[in-house]
């Protein structure tokens, strides 16, 4: 199973019941991913916790409105296709209302900062 699609599916569930938070189990990509959401201003909070001995990420959800922030997700690169993006092909997403994310040598990046930085890379997904 995918388990970045899991987490993006989780947290859009999470802000659909109302939740303040919800819980991930723990990993370094999903860690950097939602570092990156976090300063994009998608989720609250992002901290390492450990339940039942197993580590797992608490993400603080956030709402405008009473609606939850993040409407929908999209997964471009997945398991079975890998999704490459050049810094020329990287655009905005819903008119600069929606995020594109990106794994570059230079880390998790969104598309802003990639094309900031110069550098192409794996298109993980876009949320807005």
């Amino acid at each position: 199973m995918d388990s970045i699609a899991n987490m993006l599916i989780v947290m859009k569930n999470g802000g659909e019941a109302g939740k303040e938070s919800v819980l991930l189990p723990y990993s370094k990509m999903k860690n950097a991913i939602l570092e990156c959401l976090q300063k994009e201003g998608y989720v609250n909070s992002v901290s390492k916790k450990v339940k039942k001995d197993q580590p797992v990420l608490e993400v603080g959800l956030i709402y405008m409105e009473e609606k939850p922030k993040i409407a929908e997700v999209e997964r471009i690169s997945k398991q079975s296709r890998r999704v490459y993006f050049k810094m020329k092909d990287i655009h905005r997403v819903r008119n600069g209302a929606g995020l594109l994310v990106l794994s570059t040598p230079k880390g998790i990046l969104s598309g802003k900062e990639a094309r900031k930085e110069q550098v192409g890379g794996e298109a993980l997904f876009r949320i807005w």
